[in-house]
């Protein structure tokens, strides 16, 4: 055996090389992995001075397989996308994920949480409403369960937060559009659903006073999640009454985006980059239909596999420490710019 000391499983399945929900898979039962990779975890025991607390694993065998996933709608493509990575890395650890959506509603909301305890969940990764949530019911909740946040942020709530850098998302575009053409303005919702929103304009202004630009914010009436419709109607309205004073319009999210080029076409204004071009347009997500718009949305993407693997790794972890981390964690992913022909 070798002399290196390795305190947890993360430390193990770093150096093994091996994933580690699959090494969490190996010690909840040697036969649940292939041979080949079975092989390679215990010469990788060998090597290196690592036990698991059998005391764990046998306290974590006693648990349910089940671990709850909770969107707030999962008719929005991008919580579908993420549910779907979480889902399938949380089946490949060997786990029941369960999913659930809340469809925007608080109250629906709560009662998705009072059924995860009664299935007994070995861990859950929740993504709250926010501002809408009943921070009390959920306080109550995370501490009773184990529980990991992502995508919303409810501070000191959960054992852990994983999401995007929502500053990271803006400060790219807002310094893109601004060097390439004119200043950009603001679209946003008047009362926003999910509370990234307020982040995200935050993060324009700081972007915009930092670079010495006039910030133009515009913020249109409409409440729920359909945001398409929202941004159409916002946008036909602001359009009709020319309010923009530049031709550079940066949307809170992609959502929103698309039902503003929608409004962009009903009014005969050409969106693009090329000369003739009325308006350039931008987003923030990469929403996964975002590539097939008309014309292609310019937007600053969500690292969905990241924040979908950290997640769950996040959750092992939890479920493997008793349900308790030693602090609450924070974990952000920076967002990519990618350029299409909207700006």
């Amino acid at each position: 055996m070798g002399t290196r000391k390795i305190r947890n499983m993360e430390e193990f399945a770093a150096v093994s090389g091996i994933s580690r929900p699959t090494v969490s898979k190996y010690f909840n039962d040697p036969d649940s992995v292939r041979r080949s990779t079975r092989e390679k975890i215990e010469a990788a025991l060998e090597e290196n001075d690592y036990r698991p607390n059998i005391y764990a694993v046998n306290q974590n065998r006693k648990l349910t397989k089940n671990i709850g996933i909770v969107v707030p709608y999962l008719a929005d493509p991008f919580f579908a996308e993420i549910a779907r990575n979480i889902e399938q890395r949380c089946i490949d650890s060997g786990f029941r994920p369960t999913l659930f959506s809340s469809h925007g509603d608080p109250e629906l909301e709560v009662e998705i949480l009072d059924s995860l305890r009664s299935l007994k969940p070995a861990g859950v990764l929740f993504a709250p409403l926010g501002r809408a949530s009943d921070r009390s019911v959920i306080e109550k909740f995370c501490a009773d369960v184990p529980t990991v946040l992502f995508d919303s942020n409810l501070e000191g709530m959960g054992e852990a937060f994983i999401g995007s850098d929502n500053h990271s998302f803006v400060s790219q575009t807002v310094d893109y559009l601004s060097r390439t053409g004119e200043a950009p303005c603001f679209f946003e919702m008047r009362t926003p659903a999910n509370p990234n929103a307020n982040k995200r304009r935050d993060a324009y202004l700081q972007m915009m006073a930092k670079i010495g630009l006039e910030p133009n914010v515009f913020k249109i009436d409409g409440t729920g999640w359909a945001f398409e419709e929202i941004g159409r109607q916002g946008g036909l309205k602001l359009l009709a009454e020319k309010a923009f004073p530049t031709d550079t319009v940066l949307c809170s999210n992609d959502r929103l985006a698309i039902g503003f080029l929608a409004a962009c076409y009903e009014m005969g204004l050409k969106v693009g980059r090329h000369d003739g071009s009325d308006l350039r347009v931008a987003s923030h997500d990469d929403h996964p239909f975002s590539r097939f718009t008309c014309p292609s949305l310019t937007t600053a993407a969500h690292d969905y596999m990241a924040v979908s693997d950290r997640s769950v790794e996040t959750v092992m972890q939890l479920i493997e420490s008793g349900g308790r981390l030693d602090k609450r964690t924070e974990t952000l992913f920076a967002a990519r710019l990618i350029m299409r022909d909207s700006a």
